[in-house]
């Protein structure tokens, strides 16, 4: 029983984000943000997905952003990536991008990177 309410969340979630994701596209100019959470991490990246290329990739495994998190809870640790992700995009000359939340709800550790991210420099 508990499998099954399990993978149908999951089957939700993936549907969702497939839904999301056919109504926006990154390029060069204006990348996609994506992020993905597991139970321990959150990860972020710019993708431009007219070249197929990531360019700008950071976690909370990062080094730069492993020293700073530590003990933190998770949603401050997802602010630190947000802030890390900011500052490479702006190093890259990205100053704005879409959001792609990969059928996550927004709340919690996804609005935390993205505040960090926008209070960073980053438009969207």
């Amino acid at each position: 029983m508990q499998r099954k309410i399990r993978d149908d969340n999951i089957r939700r979630r993936v549907r969702r984000a497939l839904k999301i994701r056919r109504a926006m596209s990154g390029t060069a100019e204006r990348p996609r943000l994506a992020v993905y959470r597991s139970a321990k991490h959150i990860y972020a990246q710019l993708i431009d997905d007219v070249g197929g290329k990531t360019l700008v990739a950071t976690s909370t495994l990062s080094k730069n952003v492993r020293t700073q998190v530590g003990n933190l809870k998770k949603a401050d640790a997802a602010e630190k990536v947000g802030e890390d992700l900011a500052k490479l995009a702006k190093e890259k000359g990205i100053e704005s991008c879409v959001f792609d939340r990969k059928g996550w709800p927004y709340h919690g550790r996804i609005a935390a990177l993205a505040k960090a991210a926008r209070e960073g420099g980053l438009a969207f």
